[in-house]
């Protein structure tokens, strides 16, 4: 609990800054609050596991409290914040009081960017979160298990073809996922769909998959991924997204699965605080 001769530190958000924060300041003369939304820390980079039946959510997810039972100045508040009154020093929170803060660490992460596009977020869901990872997962073997016993081609061609929109890491590596889940699953799970049936494509606007990563590394890795049987388009935009398909410029593509991969933005910190915030939201700081 805060006492009045320590000073009080609340940190907003137990990723892997917040607690690299709460894990620095664990031995300083400092009382903690540690403040999350979820009750739950998520290693997100291996997301596109769980959304492919790989791993199981348990496996990529740990107990906050667990984590900092071993730091005696912190405690854990599940609650989401939905502002900061930087004047009065206090934070805004949905079930508790407001907070007192002396020093205050906002450590909230990304959330999906659909580029103005936001009615595409129902057809063609991210990953971010283990629900999003389920339900794309749910998605995923939900639409096999159709194709097992639809007697349409073209519905069943539909159901077995998978869009992933964006190239960076987690649609390089969704895209070789699915790959491998299809042919696998298929392969020794089903009777009237074969590997052969799945069609995976990963759409990309830029010139290259892994933009941010060496030229030889995007070769790498497309070279890796198409491989697997993935149908890789560069330089292509997607115009549409809908129940039905994936528009990529001019050409419809029937799918019953699209995933989004292609953007992120900032949490709503910059707002909290009324400061200036770049295009995808994120708040500008100086070289300390």
């Amino acid at each position: 609990m805060t006492t009045d001769k320590r000073p009080h530190v609340v940190i907003v958000g137990a990723g892997f800054g917040g607690l690299a924060a709460a894990r620095g300041l664990r031995n300083a003369d400092v009382d903690i609050t540690l403040i999350d939304k979820r009750n739950h820390h998520l290693f997100q980079p291996l997301l596109y596991q769980v959304a492919t039946a790989g791993l199981s959510p348990a496996e990529i997810a740990a107990p906050i409290r667990s984590i900092v039972k071993g730091s005696k100045n912190t405690r854990v508040v599940l609650d989401r914040v939905y502002g900061i009154d930087a004047e009065h020093t206090r934070i805004i929170l949905g079930d508790c009081e407001p907070m007192s803060y002396d020093w205050l660490v906002i450590a909230t992460g990304a959330r999906h960017s659909y580029f103005g596009k936001d009615a595409w977020a129902p057809f063609a869901p991210g990953i971010k979160t283990v629900e999003d990872a389920t339900a794309v997962r749910r998605k995923i073997l939900l639409a096999m298990e159709r194709a097992e016993i639809e007697q349409d081609h073209d519905k069943r061609h539909a159901l077995l073809t998978f869009v992933i929109i964006g190239g960076g890491p987690t649609g390089v590596e969704m895209a070789g996922a699915i790959a491998e889940l299809a042919r696998r699953s298929v392969s020794n799970d089903f009777r009237t769909i074969t590997p052969h049936c799945s069609r995976v494509i990963l759409v990309q606007s830029g010139d290259r998959l892994l933009p941010g990563f060496p030229e030889s590394l995007s070769a790498k890795a497309q070279l890796s991924i198409e491989q697997l049987g993935v149908e890789v388009r560069l330089g292509q935009k997607v115009e549409a997204v809908d129940e039905m398909g994936v528009t990529v410029g001019q050409e419809f593509i029937p799918a019953g699965t699209a995933i989004w991969a292609a953007g992120v933005q900032a949490s709503r910190a910059a707002e909290w605080l009324d400061v200036p915030g770049d295009r995808a939201g994120r708040v500008i700081v100086g070289p300390d």
